[in-house]
């Protein structure tokens, strides 16, 4: 190869390039579908961030899809598990923007990632940050900064989540428990729990697939939806498989 066919970043720098940014994806209306309503898009390309756009329903909406997305793959999983609390009235992805002055004095603008609103009343801001960050006295400053910038009444509490929290499996098989319960058979959830209640030598989940006379996606899908309701439990770091060791909630 000769030297003007050698890409000079490659040359030296084996990490991937970085690229200028292109423009953000701005989804059209989709019939049927709330639109998504926060106060910035995050959803421009990058080669590096993980952006996810998804679909959701929440009580507030009557149960209506609506259109969210997570600026990285930890705030889509922290949705996902808010998402599957029994007492969650409403969601919102990037609900509003405060601006706060750093340690330097300088003016900065920070956009708060995740809103939850609960059927009591209760409203908390979800802060997601990785585990690196949340290491630096700085980033904690900041965070002070931020909180005390944030209106009083837009919200009750604010979190701090460690984005490490999450991994790769656990993001995962949130999604996929989200994804089950949309779908409902209460027929056979009912037949299902009951079967591994009674189940004497219950160990694995293959054991409660084998033991319910009804086709093994049927009952995979149902033990999702168990699992995400609290009923049966299962370690979320590894991946939900037939060879998944479970237990009933008593």
């Amino acid at each position: 190869m000769s030297g003007d066919q050698i890409i000079d970043h490659d040359s030296w720098n084996y990490a991937p390039a970085k690229l200028p940014r292109q423009s953000k994806i701005t989804l059209g209306s989709i019939y049927g579908v709330l639109p998504f309503d926060g106060v910035r898009n995050p959803g421009f390309r990058s080669s590096s961030a993980h952006r996810l756009w998804l679909t959701y329903c929440c009580r507030a909406n009557a149960c209506k899809s609506k259109i969210g997305i997570a600026e990285s793959a930890a705030e889509a999983a922290v949705a996902h598990e808010l998402l599957l609390c029994s007492n969650l009235h409403d969601l919102h992805f990037q609900p509003l923007s405060v601006k706060f002055k750093d340690e330097y004095g300088h003016r900065r603008t920070y956009t708060h990632d995740v809103l939850a609103e609960f059927v009591d009343g209760r409203r908390v801001l979800y802060f997601v940050r990785n585990s690196d960050s949340l290491k630096k006295p700085k980033t904690w400053r900041d965070i002070e900064a931020i909180r005390s910038a944030t209106p009083k009444d837009a919200a009750d509490s604010m979190i701090i989540v460690d984005a490490g929290l999450y991994s790769r499996p656990r993001r995962e098989n949130l999604f996929r428990l989200h994804q089950a319960v949309q779908t409902l058979d209460d027929e056979t959830d009912d037949l299902v729990l009951r079967t591994a209640r009674e189940h004497k030598k219950l160990w694995l989940m293959r054991d409660l697939i084998s033991s319910v006379e009804l086709p093994q996606c049927l009952v995979f899908q149902s033990c999702l939806r168990l699992i995400a309701r609290g009923h049966l439990l299962t370690n979320l770091d590894h991946v939900i498989a037939e060879w998944s060791r479970i237990d009933v909630v008593a």
